[in-house]
């Protein structure tokens, strides 16, 4: 799959644009080089700090009715989809959903997904911690931007639901 050129936005980009701007909240958009869209490396080329950045992570049930969530936890942390999310969710087991049902779920590839912009029905997590910093780094819905927002305004989205130890440190 190629990757949009950094000066025309691809579809997704232009409805996560849409999304935050109907829902009023004031963003800065950072252009990237897609081989440095994972937060890690992302982190290490354009000098952020894992503590600002957040993942948000797309999770799915393994039995029974097919069930996915959207995760955010900060970069910093892991989520924890063993305990916290199963639990939360209702479902006997959970994992990362692929790269593949990411995609077809959200239209958004592994590397800048967003809570933006997601599916109506598609219940998000965000971990507590997310709001205890300044400025939240996210993905923009492609590999080749980042949106920079203030955490508070994630309590915006429709489907959010604060979870506290929806994550752990790595430690």
């Amino acid at each position: 799959m190629t990757e949009p050129s950094n000066t025309e936005p691809s579809n997704i980009e232009r409805s996560v644009e849409a999304n935050l701007k109907d829902l009023g909240i004031s963003y800065e958009l950072v252009q990237i080089d897609p081989d440095f869209a994972d937060t890690a490396e992302f982190c290490r080329e354009y000098g952020y700090s894992l503590d600002i950045c957040g993942n948000t992570i797309v999770v799915a049930s393994k039995k029974g009715e097919k069930q996915y969530a959207a995760c955010i936890v900060l970069g910093s942390d892991r989520l924890d989809v063993n305990k916290t999310v199963r639990s939360i969710m209702g479902v006997s087991r959970l994992s990362f959903a692929s790269a593949e049902e990411t995609e077809a779920l959200t239209g958004m590839t592994v590397g800048g997904v967003t809570p933006f912009a997601l599916p109506a029905d598609l219940q998000v997590y965000a971990d507590e911690k997310v709001l205890s910093v300044d400025r939240l780094i996210l993905g923009s819905g492609s590999r080749s931007s980042k949106i920079l927002v203030a955490p508070e305004d994630l309590r915006k989205l429709p489907k959010v639901q604060f979870v506290d130890g929806l994550s752990i440190n790595r430690e």
